[in-house]
């Protein structure tokens, strides 16, 4: 069984109003097939047995799924690996003796909580300002009867992968959130069943974006090379033309 020790600059912050500092932890004797998390576990029994505050971090399913985890690893949003969240980032990806430095998400839309934990409530907002559709709910229908042309159902479910973890913000020097709002308006305004809201829906989510105090697109890229679910950036260009199209048919979205 092959075992790393590494050194761990942690940043810890009691709340948002806190200055917040880095602290140094020493994870010895890692076993490398472990997560990334499961070593924060390790770290936090021992915190815990010594008598002191263990480190908060948010996650949940730990299988890249849910888009609870999102941390910044040595300066990177999830970590080093790409493709991955940090709850399938192993410690074979980490050389013994290394420092790692860990920080929550670094964003004026995403307040700190507590330590790695921030509030990402904004995303929810906007997912609500415009994010259904009208369908009668019940039994399903049956699957062909809505043709759907293969090419445009893949880009919808390739939009539809976003987990909103918030790495996109992360990366993004501008703490833009527009790879996440072009996600959710692509994968709806792509598909039959979305048609009804599309142009209310895209005026709406935006407008919230705004609200929230997400930035501008920096137009780097850096958004999608840090996306676990390599979302990209092509969603971010029919964002602006969805955009368009509902400023320029108003009717569609007054109601």
């Amino acid at each position: 069984m092959a075992t790393i020790s590494v050194t761990l600059k942690v940043w810890r912050q009691k709340s948002r109003n806190d200055s917040g500092r880095f602290e140094t932890y020493f994870a010895k004797d890692i076993n490398t097939e472990m997560s990334f998390l499961e070593m924060l576990d390790v770290v936090n029994e021992n915190l815990i047995r010594e008598g002191k505050e263990p480190i908060a971090f948010e996650h949940d399913c730990r299988e890249g799924i849910c888009g609870s985890c999102g941390l910044y690893v040595n300066g990177r949003a999830h970590g080093p690996l790409k493709g991955t969240t940090i709850c399938q980032v192993h410690m074979r990806s980490f050389k013994d003796g290394e420092t790692i430095y860990v920080e929550p998400w670094r964003a004026k839309a995403f307040p700190i909580i507590k330590d790695l934990i921030v509030d990402r409530s904004a995303f929810d907002r906007i997912i609500q300002a415009g994010g259904f559709i009208s369908v009668d709910t019940g039994s399903a229908v049956e699957a062909n009867s809505i043709p759907i042309p293969k090419a445009i159902a893949d880009l919808a479910f390739e939009a539809a992968t976003c987990i909103g973890c918030g790495a996109c913000v992360a990366a993004c020097k501008n703490a833009s959130a527009m790879l996440f709002v072009s996600a959710k308006v692509t994968h709806l305004a792509l598909l039959p069943q979305g048609q009804a809201e599309r142009y209310r829906r895209v005026i709406k989510m935006v407008e919230q974006m705004d609200a929230e105090g997400f930035g501008n697109c920096s137009n780097t890229g850096a958004c999608e090379a840090e996306c676990p679910k390599s979302i990209s950036l092509t969603n971010i260009a029919r964002l602006n033309r969805e955009y368009l199209a509902a400023r320029l048919v108003p009717r569609q979205y007054d109601n």
